[in-house]
């Protein structure tokens, strides 16, 4: 009697995809590079189980130069779509940590796994996600992935941290003032005299409210081409790069960079910035260069001294009578000025007083025997220049042209009578036509 033929087995189709990861994009641009390998190496484990009904996918899921510590990543964004919609049943990759290094991560991607009743398999690493054995085997491994992740990253931050000590520069947008050329910082002349004029001025005026409004009425910005606000001057007054240091953590190390600051200077700003900005305010009202400092004199012909006092927490100057200071109330008929009104009247009636002809002959005459070839014209040039400059210079600078300019105020009950001094003219000329000279050769 014959046996009766066995049924054949049926074997159900498994369609697998096979998963490529590299961290680093080098070695990309070759016609054989690492994630052909591993492709080549999953594809031949494909071909071993055909018998199983194992059925390679035609399409491709490779993320080069992409960190596995992420889930961010386009291919295998597609991979779990194509998942999710039915179109995979096993996933095929050469070791564990390609899908991802980091544990959490990978817990997520196994949930979708079984979600969808989808196996995974390593070429490398035999085991297989349906058994509990595959799945112990599995998370071990996935252990020692993450750990070997972190020791990669504790080496990177060590490196980091010895390279800093070094001083060298690690990466970043460099500040302003410096490019970077080779991995080292190395000073831009233009923008390193912009740093120094920062850190000059902000010891001048002891405002970065106030230094911040002056840069940005005179254009200056930073390296991107914003403003530079009061953060920026704050942020910039404080890096210490600036006097060739490097810093990590907190210590500074001797850098391997030019200085564009001096210990000095830096010294001096650090010690305007330890006092608080409200006490730097007060400071600086109460320290504006006094215009009319030794040259204000009243109708007895007693000098009149600057002098301020408080209310309220506002500052008021004055210029008061030293006959007031010294005899008391009545001493003169003009016990004491509003400082902001007289140096405002004295300013008005000084530049209209230079626009005047004869001034303007006085002067050039003066400057004849100093300036060589003067002509009348450019000494009324130059003092015309002054006029619309005059509300941009600081108040130190106005200061030092009212001494230079003028002699002796006189204050009557029936005004204010100013004399010059010819001699302080001509040589303001001599300046103003030397700045005129050094703006022309530079455009």
């Amino acid at each position: 009697m014959t046996k009766p033929p066995e049924k054949s087995k049926v074997v159900r189709k498994l369609r697998c995809a096979v998963y490529t990861r590299k961290s680093s994009e080098e070695g990309l641009e070759q016609e054989f590079n690492s994630l052909h390998a591993q492709r080549e190496a999953c594809e031949a484990y494909i071909a071993s189980q055909r018998s199983e009904g194992w059925v390679l996918v035609r399409d491709q899921y490779d993320d080069g130069g992409i960190s596995g510590g992420t889930l961010e990543r386009p291919a295998l964004k597609r991979l779990l779509a194509d998942i999710e919609s039915g179109r995979v049943d096993v996933i095929v990759v050469y070791k564990i940590d390609r899908l991802s290094r980091a544990l959490m991560d990978f817990a997520k991607l196994v949930e979708v796994f079984d979600r969808n009743d989808v196996t995974f398999v390593s070429v490398t690493q035999s085991f297989n996600t349906t058994t509990s054995m595959g799945r112990l085997t599995l998370n071990i491994l996935l252990s020692f992935a993450q750990f070997e992740r972190e020791v990669i990253g504790e080496r990177i931050r060590d490196k980091f941290a010895a390279s800093r000590k070094r001083g060298m520069w690690m990466g970043g947008h460099p500040p302003l003032g410096y490019a970077v050329r080779d991995r080292k910082l190395e000073i831009n002349d233009a923008e390193a005299a912009t740093v120094r004029m920062i850190f000059e001025r902000f010891l001048e005026i002891g405002s970065a409210t106030t230094l911040a409004r002056d840069l940005a009425n005179e254009g200056v910005t930073t390296k991107r081409g914003r403003p530079i606000d009061k953060g920026v001057i704050y942020k910039l007054l404080a890096n210490r790069v600036y006097i060739g240091e490097a810093v990590h953590k907190g210590t500074a190390y001797p850098g391997e960079h030019k200085a564009i600051i001096s210990r000095d200077l830096w010294d001096k700003a650090h010690s305007i910035m330890a006092v608080s900005p409200r006490t730097r305010a007060s400071n600086t009202r109460a320290q504006t260069p006094s215009l009319l400092k030794g040259l204000l004199f009243g109708p007895t012909g007693c000098a009149m001294s600057p002098s301020h006092t408080r209310k309220g927490g506002r500052l008021y100057r004055y210029y008061v009578s030293q006959s007031v200071i010294k005899r008391g109330a009545g001493a003169c008929p003009v016990a004491r000025l509003p400082a902001a009104e007289i140096e405002a009247g004295v300013v008005d009636q000084l530049r209209g007083m230079l626009r005047a002809p004869e001034i303007i002959i006085g002067t050039w005459r003066a400057a004849r025997p100093e300036i060589e070839g003067i002509a009348e014209a450019e000494v009324r040039e130059a003092i015309e220049r002054l006029d619309p400059l005059w509300d941009e210079l600081f108040p130190a600078e106005q200061a030092r042209i009212v001494q230079l300019l003028i002699e002796r105020v006189d204050v009557g009950i029936g005004g204010v009578d100013i004399r010059l001094r010819t001699a302080g003219l001509a040589s303001l000329v001599g300046e103003l036509r030397v700045i005129d000279a050094g703006q022309r050769s530079a455009a």
